[in-house]
């Protein structure tokens, strides 16, 4: 079965034959075609023409990291999968006001209904959250009321900066969060964000299986950016996934001073800081649980795919989209 590969020495990547080679300086490691879905890259690797049109080929996507982790970009092969009919909806569905609030509303209220499924998990190990929940609740029954998407980002915006100030209680003051991105000011910024990251790039690598287009999102603004629709789907996600790995590597003493890094104005994670996080990450995306629909054992990561599925079925008019809901 194929999988995501994570290279964080440098080398040169290039084909031989049916197999991917990685050629470093303490030899070469052979990567069968079949078995890789996607390659993320944060060493410095060379690599050709040839290279990139043999991934191409083959449906490989690659992701780009540079010295501080910081993602630069994807090379994103043609879309194999994409539907003309589908498209039209999508956009259809964006450039409608009404179709675009209605579905960026749906994504806010996932995440924000997830980031409060998240807490009660946590006040109910006995931390006081009780006024932070009767905020929380509040901004999520007002993104009803929310006339624009810019209404609902700053109500997602507001939600957060509560969220974000309970993490002090909940993993101690040496982890008190306040949000600084670009560069990080501290190791739980730098961890949140590199979090954060990993989840954008696995919702767009499973994206490139479906018929959706990456680059039309509803919340997110699809001018600007070369993708938005993962931005929009991770939004769901973030405390499901992103967050709970934070927490769970905080609480574990998994993460040490040595795993991060300072430069400048910024901190970031160290090569052994990130090739912990990816570890974890990994584990995560593969863990498994019951279905309740499909009545069997699926991973995260599919269920990626499956709320993709969903947002299909939305946009041409066969099931309202509904957001995952946090187990």
């Amino acid at each position: 079965m194929a999988k995501p590969v994570y290279v964080f020495s440098s080398g040169r990547l290039s084909r031989s034959a049916n197999t991917l080679v990685l050629e470093r300086e303490d030899g070469k490691r052979h990567l069968p075609v079949e078995q890789v879905s996607e390659l993320y890259l944060f060493g410095e690797v060379e690599l050709n023409k040839r290279f990139l049109e043999f991934a191409a080929q083959k449906g490989i996507l690659l992701h780009f990291f540079n010295r501080f982790g910081y993602y630069v970009g994807s090379f994103y092969p043609r879309e194999h999968l994409l539907s003309g009919y589908l498209t039209l909806r999508q956009a259809e569905h964006y450039l409608d006001s009404a179709k675009r609030l209605d579905l960026a509303r749906r994504f806010v209220e996932g995440g924000l209904g997830n980031i409060l499924r998240l807490l009660r998990k946590e006040e109910a190990r006995g931390n006081n959250l009780e006024p932070v929940l009767e905020l929380l609740e509040e901004l999520l029954a007002r993104t009803g009321e929310a006339q624009s998407v810019g209404e609902l980002m700053a109500l997602e915006g507001r939600a957060r900066e509560a969220y974000y100030r309970t993490w002090e209680a909940l993993l101690g003051e040496e982890w008190a969060l306040e949000r600084s991105r670009r560069p990080p000011r501290d190791p739980i910024n730098a961890l949140l964000s590199f979090a954060n990251t990993l989840l954008y790039t696995a919702v767009l690598a499973q994206i490139y299986q479906t018929h959706l287009d990456p680059r039309i999102g509803f919340l997110h603004e699809a001018n600007y950016r070369r993708h938005s629709l993962n931005l929009d789907v991770a939004e769901v996600f973030k405390p499901v996934l992103a967050d709970r790995l934070v927490f769970r590597l905080v609480r574990r003493g998994q993460v040490k001073p040595g795993h991060f890094m300072r430069e400048g104005e910024g901190v970031f994670l160290s090569e052994a800081g990130r090739r912990l996080v990816v570890e974890e990450w990994e584990k995560t995306l593969q863990t498994t649980y019951r279905h309740r629909a499909l009545k069997r054992a699926v991973s995260y990561r599919t269920t990626l795919r499956l709320e993709l599925y969903k947002l299909e079925k939305h946009l041409i008019g066969e099931q309202p989209y509904t957001p995952y809901r946090l187990r």
